[in-house]
């Protein structure tokens, strides 16, 4: 299957939530089913102020994306059912290609994601109790050292 790697449009938000919604349903277990349908319009609201860049299929099917406030990851997911197929390297790529040395925060509860950004070279510099709302999920702050990933790419 072909794919393209494209800046995101207004056109492409419902198809960005769905796949958010479809990805922390199975990804982020320490949160609850309420909780999430109380991010979702935060989500859609937050497309808006981040630089939107997307993975998509030939049929311009939406299978990963990336939020980026400069060299801020602010977020970034993947379709469940196209996980481990190297979309989350190359949109990071693209994002380190575009700003350098990059930084983000993960859930500390989210162990996959949190060893996904490893493998690409990112290291924990700090921890706070709460997110960016002020909710009790963990963050862990990493970013990428200096010089970059080790050998350019994860496993």
């Amino acid at each position: 299957m072909k794919d393209q790697t494209r800046r995101g449009v207004p056109d492409d938000f419902p198809s960005v939530v769905a796949l958010w919604r479809r990805s922390v349903l199975t990804t982020h277990h320490f949160v609850t089913l309420a909780q999430i349908d109380a991010m979702e319009p935060l989500v859609s609201a937050a497309l808006d102020g981040v630089e939107l860049w997307l993975n998509a299929d030939e049929d311009g099917r939406v299978r990963g994306f990336m939020g980026l406030s400069g060299p801020e990851v602010e977020m970034l997911f993947v379709d469940p059912d196209f996980r481990r197929r190297g979309l989350g390297t190359r949109l990071l790529d693209l994002a380190r290609k575009l700003y350098g040395r990059l930084s983000l925060d993960v859930n500390e509860q989210n162990p996959e994601a949190l060893a996904f950004y490893r493998r690409f070279g990112f290291e924990v510099v700090g921890r706070s109790p709460l997110d960016k709302r002020g909710q009790p999920f963990p963050l862990l702050r990493l970013r990428l050292p200096e010089d970059g990933p080790p050998g350019g790419k994860p496993e």
